[in-house]
């Protein structure tokens, strides 16, 4: 019995543009007819019980023949709905989810049942319904493939290929400091585990990676960056397709507890620090001690983000990736003034007059100065703490300073009430001195006290004199 290709594709549960395909290329058993071709049912048949996986595998049409999501939807979208800003596209398999966020920022999830259990969950680092679409079909087929015990097949990439891709199409795109982070991370991380495939990098493996990043005399907290990097790292290829699990998912990292800087700059050191700065210098550190910008916004800083009539400084992205306004007191205000005066129509705030360009880095500079004040063990980011600090010191809520320091969380915040620990241990002191009686019972006390007279004063007789 003759089939035509839509026949063939329902006795072997697949899509007719597969068995199309599979047939040119000559995978399947096939005839031509009058120019059409037809399926033997019965070669089909012996098909499928020599590649049994091959026939069931429901690998998603978008991936198995590359083409657009314009003709995937005119394949097999089945329905699209709108409620209450969310927008799902039913593809029978499953539905992809889009909602956006209140800052406008499309989010991707993916639903679907197995086994009768709903699965819902969402598609981190999808851009385009499409990266949310190939997510699920690959899980749609994954959970296909466990259930029929079939082995799941994930591509043999190694981790050097996996790092530059996650580099290029991850890292690039979405994260600001990438070349002072990333960057920097998956030099170390590639001499380790380059030549591995993805499949073969084991928690064991990651542990010893660790001790001998600290036998090479790192720091936890930067051994900590290195492999959280690396879950990353796994995390996206997990979400793409070219992983199945994550070996830095059983590995704690080091405690980083002894490592918090609690570095405030006195008053009396930043007296003899502005004094040692060189002019271009001081008013640098000067934004920094009254605005707790970090060092990058203050060079990046433009004269347009800057309202010297509102007395706000507005910070478009910062670290975080959120902006936030910054208010000017009234001793900045007045270096500002002087600053914009000589700026003229200067773009930047700060600009390096040997190159012309805003200011990369000042650490010779701030060196020097510190050098010249006789300050030791400071960083230019200890300007921002000692803003932080003087601040949580001069008892402002909190969450005020959060929004001032621009942190994504009030824990981050709360490290600044641990460097008030002179004031702390002054506080519990009071409790050992004598606490002052009461005014009654004070007064009682006179009142019940025996006061010695003279008895001469009892006979004496004053006179008008």
């Amino acid at each position: 019995m003759l089939l035509t290709v839509k026949e063939a594709a329902l006795h072997l549960k697949m899509h007719p543009n597969t068995v199309y395909d599979w047939a040119k290329e000559g995978k399947l058993p096939s005839i031509k007819l009058n120019g059409r071709v037809r399926f033997d049912q019965d070669n089909l048949d012996n098909f499928i019980k020599i590649n049994k996986r091959a026939v069931f595998d429901p690998n998603p049409v978008l991936i198995q023949t590359g083409i657009s999501l314009e003709r995937y939807d005119k394949l097999l979208l089945r329905r699209r709905t709108e409620l209450n800003g969310i927008t799902r596209f039913n593809y029978g398999i499953g539905s992809v989810i889009l909602r956006k966020t209140n800052r406008k920022e499309e989010k991707y999830y993916i639903d679907y049942q197995i086994d009768g259990r709903r699965v819902r969950k969402t598609v981190k680092g999808a851009q385009t319904r499409a990266d949310a679409l190939k997510v699920l079909n690959a899980e749609v087929s994954d959970a296909f493939r466990g259930k029929h015990g079939f082995k799941k097949d994930v591509p043999l990439l190694s981790f050097r290929e996996m790092a530059d891709l996650y580099l290029e199409r991850y890292s690039k795109p979405k994260k600001k400091s990438w070349k002072t982070t990333d960057l920097v991370f998956l030099g170390p991380l590639k001499r380790a585990f380059g030549d591995l495939k993805l499949g073969y990098v084991k928690a064991e493996m990651v542990e010893e990676y660790m001790a001998k990043r600290l036998a090479d005399g790192l720091k936890p907290c930067s051994v900590n960056r290195e492999v959280s990097c690396l879950r990353t790292i796994f995390n996206v290829a997990i979400s793409w397709g070219y992983a199945s699990e994550n070996p830095v998912k059983k590995v704690k990292l080091f405690s980083e507890k002894e490592n918090i800087r609690e570095r405030v700059l006195l008053p009396e050191e930043e007296t003899k620090l502005l004094l040692s700065c060189s002019p271009h210098l001081r008013p640098i550190l000067e934004v920094a001690l009254n605005t707790g910008m970090r060092r990058g916004e203050i060079f990046q800083l433009r004269w347009e983000h800057v309202d010297l009539e509102m007395g706000e400084i507005r910070i478009v992205r910062s670290k975080s990736g959120r902006g936030r306004v910054v208010s000017i007191n009234s001793g900045l205000l007045a270096v500002l003034k002087g600053l914009r005066s000589e700026a003229g129509s200067g773009f930047y705030v700060f600009i390096n007059p040997e190159t012309g360009k805003p200011y990369v880095d000042v650490k010779r500079a701030f060196q020097t100065a510190c050098r010249r004040a006789g300050i030791k063990d400071l960083r230019f980011h200890d300007l921002r703490h000692t803003f932080a600090s003087r601040l949580v010191k001069r008892g402002v809520d909190l969450i005020l300073v959060k929004e001032l320091m621009g942190h994504a969380s009030v824990i981050t915040t709360q490290r600044y009430t641990h460097s008030q620990a002179a004031e702390k241990k002054r506080a519990v002191e009071l409790l050992c001195l004598k606490a002052p009686e009461p005014a009654q019972e004070r007064q009682t006390a006179v009142k019940s006290e025996a006061i010695p007279v003279d008895p001469s004063l009892l006979t004496h007789s004053f006179s008008d004199n």
